[in-house]
């Protein structure tokens, strides 16, 4: 096991150690990194020395999008208990969380951090578990409008709980709850950037409006072959924004070629549709860009995981969300519905998705400014910027 990265503390070391777990599903990524990146803000406004680590599962690209942001990081093996049939998963899921807590006992007592950060998921649990048990302050963000199974069994025991809907208050303790909203990358909103502008920048039609489908890290089938379906109804009046999710792009991109010239018979209205595999960080303008796709966006389609959602709303763009049927606990459709309760966006079920209907709401949302406009502030009086600007004043107010 390797023990480079452990340093000896004295009395009179003033540096802040925080560890920060999360893991078991890709919506950790994001949050962790917002609100590491506030930790560094603050800490150097207060003039002191600041080591974040992070603890938890080599899984999705965490660990790596991690690093590259200057965080040290170690990875324990994590096993998922599950309420399945399936023996063998069950046994394996078993032994791995037991080796999680043996890995993780080593780490957290090696490092004694002042603090732990929990984003939840079954990956946090052996972290959170010897927090808990050494008496560190620990924390827990709970992403979902219904807590993950983790949290609702950590919740009690930590230190606070931060929540991103206020439905959540429920679940905990009303003492320890603090409603935060969801952690998001700031650099993602620049109000200074001019619509008509990036339009031009990025050669998009300057009178369109623009329409753009998030299917996610993954991509989501049902959702690529859907907007292929009503691609013909909608392609005259809007410009598309399609992510597909990598490992989709190349079928998406082959299919979309019938379509235009076998359905639509029109490769001219071709160009009004861009499909892509995945959006990135970039400072360069890009139609890969997220910065520049909301900047641009009229309407966002997505899933309804917590992260987007609050991205969505920061951004104060109407949007429809379908969301993902076998999510954990329905957890995207609860959360959908808590985010549609002040009217900033409209919920449709897989189970209803018809190309006629949903090709005419997007229609009907686009064409209309008013309705665009009372979604857009709608949108933003839910959103809660400083998520992540509250979360590390309350990390760093522990020490």
């Amino acid at each position: 096991m390797d023990v480079s990265f452990l340093k000896p503390r004295f009395f009179f070391d003033k540096t802040i150690r925080i560890v920060i777990t999360g893991g078991g599903s890709g919506g950790h990524t994001f949050p962790l990194i917002a609100v590491y990146r506030e930790l560094k803000k603050q800490a150097q406004t207060k003039k002191v020395s600041l080591e974040v680590i992070y603890i938890g599962p080599d899984d999705f690209t965490l660990p790596y999008i991690l690093k590259e942001e200057g965080i040290k990081v170690k990875t324990i093996v994590v096993g998922k208990l599950r309420g399945s049939f399936n023996f063998i998963k069950s046994i394996l899921g078993f032994f791995k969380m037991i080796g999680g807590i043996f890995q993780s006992l080593f780490y957290v007592y090696a490092l004694m951090p002042d603090v732990i950060f929990s984003k939840g998921g079954y990956g946090s649990f052996p972290v959170v578990f010897w927090g808990i048990l050494f008496f560190i302050p620990t924390y827990a963000h709970e992403s979902d409008a219904v807590p993950g199974l983790v949290n609702h069994i950590v919740g009690r025991f930590c230190k606070k709980v931060f929540i991103s809907f206020d439905y959540t208050k429920k679940y905990f303790s009303p003492k320890k709850t603090l409603l935060t909203g969801n952690p998001i990358r700031l650099d993602l909103f620049d109000k200074t950037l001019n619509k008509k502008d990036v339009k031009k920048l990025l050669n998009l039609d300057e009178e369109r409006p623009i329409v753009t489908i998030i299917g996610g890290s993954q991509g989501s089938s049902h959702i690529n072959d859907f907007i292929l379906d009503i691609l013909p109804k909608i392609i005259k009046d809007v410009e598309v924004i399609h992510q597909t999710g990598k490992k989709k792009y190349e079928k998406v991109a082959r299919e979309a070629d019938v379509v235009f010239q076998e359905i639509i018979g029109d490769k001219e209205q071709q160009k009004y549709y861009h499909p892509l595999p995945f959006f990135e960080e970039t400072t360069v303008p890009s139609i890969s860009s997220l910065k520049d796709v909301f900047a641009v966006s009229d309407l966002i389609i997505a899933r309804a995981g917590s992260g987007l959602i609050f991205e969505i709303a920061a951004s104060g763009k109407p949007s429809i969300l379908i969301p993902l049927p076998w999510a954990s606990r329905g957890h995207q459709k609860k959360n959908a519905y808590q985010y549609a309760k002040n009217k900033a966006t409209v919920v449709i079920e897989e189970g209803n998705l018809k190309p006629n209907v949903f090709s005419d709401l997007i229609l009907q949302i686009v064409s209309k400014q008013k309705k665009k406009e009372d979604m857009s502030q709608a949108a933003l009086e839910f959103s809660k910027p400083k998520a992540a600007e509250n979360i590390a004043q309350h990390l760093l107010q522990i020490v």
